[in-house]
């Protein structure tokens, strides 16, 4: 067992505070490390350390910067099995659940790797007489990224890898619940090439975070996780002059018309509720089929296939669902699921009891189905964040459009028929941010952007594609004369020297 600590001048640097916090291995319910929080001192090293970096690396040509985060993407692809295992370890998540999400930030980062195309800007030739305007994208300074526990290599590739891209310094601030893979992607990011004090890694909780939003260096602030800290993130950030960009909580819904294919729609909700044992923001937690006879036939379909879920260990490669993070997260989950029974929703599924045969301390829960969930319990309102599925059985489509609308949360939201009409409406009328038509978890694609609306965001500009450039860059506008005359007599003169 041994402490973690920080990353700063392309290698990793024991960390210096008297606080740190146990890394524990959550299939097995034991300490495996620590990790240990930075101090103030620690904070400052590692910001003066980036802005010093930034410079140069902001002169670097774009082209040329894109070349080494490809490079750092082919060494992550070489090392995906030795990053998987340290996710599966530290979070839980199957091994393949872990290779699927370094394959999403993989894909941001072969994004970013085209920054040079990405960066161009708009030429308006002659808006005066002999008068031309244009404008170009510049790197803003020193960024830092605060990412959640449930995805230690995606999230943190979704925002480091364009900060990076467009010639910033970057510090990324990772959960103290899961902090090996962060180190191991840094390290390999100073493989690369990437050169010193531009991907530097802080250890910490609330104290450090409270050290970054505040530190006058620092010029933007990246997070994703829970709805209260995201607000707090966005008001404290904007305080202090930040460029704020936060991301919080959810409670994502799958409409269900009559007319769908229900043992497509069957298998989408498993994966989309299941995955991950819940713990993802764009998880489907509520089920809205319209009219009771589908209903009856959903609940049906998804109890056989709630109880057959391979749950296990990610050492076990035929496992489909891990532990949920931490002992405390575990008893919160059931604390839920106690309070939906007393509200008088119906538990269809009850996965409470289950314990692993291998593993009796892992904070193992079973799928967990409901019926019968009412807008005003709390189950409904509030995100669970584990393996627990709502059935809110609606009458009609615009009832089912109305509860989405008048939710709190607008993170995503997905709807499954035949229908091109009502798939149209469903599009412009609902209010999330992302949207999937028989696509149960509408993750965008690296082109596109990531973000959410209502208490799911607190921003203005989205994760990735144009939206993430536009966040790390600063836009600026020149308009140009050169006096004709003046330029034509010095060419002219030139031209006469030369020859003579």
């Amino acid at each position: 067992m041994h402490d973690l600590g920080h990353f700063m001048s392309g290698k990793r640097i024991s960390g210096k505070g008297n606080r740190s916090f146990p890394i524990v291995n959550p299939a097995q319910g034991e300490i495996i490390r620590h990790v240990t929080c930075a101090t103030k001192k620690e904070v400052e090293d590692i910001v003066q350390n980036a802005q010093n970096a930034f410079p140069k690396w902001a002169d670097t040509p774009p082209a040329t910067r894109g070349k080494i985060l490809s490079k750092f993407k082919n060494l992550l692809e070489n090392h995906e099995t030795e990053i998987a295992t340290l996710i599966a370890e530290e979070h839980g998540k199957s091994i393949f659940e872990a290779k699927g999400s370094l394959a999403r930030g993989l894909d941001v980062l072969d994004y970013a790797s085209n920054i040079a195309a990405h960066l161009k800007g708009d030429h308006l030739e002659n808006v005066g007489r002999n008068i031309d305007c244009y404008s170009m994208r510049q790197p803003i300074g020193v960024c830092v990224g605060i990412t959640p526990f449930n995805f230690p290599a995606m999230i943190p590739l979704w925002i480091g890898s364009i900060a990076i891209a467009c010639g910033n310094a970057f510090i990324l601030k990772p959960s103290e619940r899961d902090p090996s893979c962060p180190l191991r992607i840094a390290e390999l990011a100073y493989e690369s090439g990437i050169p010193e004090g531009i991907f530097n890694v802080v250890q910490g909780d609330k104290e450090v975070v409270d050290m970054l939003l505040a530190h006058p260096i620092v010029k933007t602030i990246s997070f994703v996780g829970q709805t209260e800290t995201a607000r707090y993130i966005q008001e404290t950030g904007i305080h202090y002059g930040k460029r704020v960009q936060a991301f919080g909580g959810a409670k994502n819904h799958m409409l269900i018309m009559p007319d769908t294919d229900l043992e497509q729609t069957i298998d989408a909700l498993i994966g989309a509720a299941y995955g991950s044992a819940g713990e993802r923001c764009m998880a489907i937690s509520v089920a809205m089929p319209v009219g009771d006879q589908l209903a009856d036939k959903l609940v049906a379909g998804l109890s056989a296939k709630i109880k057959k879920l391979k749950i296990g260990p990610y050492t076990d490669p035929n496992a489909e669902m891990g532990p949920l993070i931490n002992q405390a997260h575990l008893e919160k989950v059931k604390n839920y699921i106690d309070q939906g029974v007393k509200d008088g929703a119906k538990l269809v599924v009850d996965g409470r009891s289950f314990q692993h045969p291998t593993e009796p301390k892992g904070y193992f829960l079973g799928g967990c189905l409901f019926d019968h969930v009412q807008p005003n319990m709390s189950i409904y309102k509030h995100e669970i964040f584990g393996p627990v599925l709502c059935i809110v059985r609606v009458k009609s489509y615009e009832e089912g459009l109305q509860l989405i609308n008048s939710h709190p949360y607008g993170n995503g939201v997905a709807l499954y028929t035949r229908d091109g009409d009502t798939a149209r409406d469903f599009c412009t009328r609902v209010e999330a941010g992302m949207v999937g038509i028989n696509v149960p978890v509408p993750v965008p694609v690296a082109q596109q952007s990531f973000g959410g609306w209502k208490n799911s965001a607190f921003a203005d500009i989205g994760m990735h594609g144009m939206e993430g450039i536009r966040f790390f860059t600063k836009l600026k506008t020149v308009t140009e004369r050169w006096p004709s005359g003046i330029r034509k007599g010095v060419e002219f003169s030139l031209l006469t020297t030369e020859h003579k």
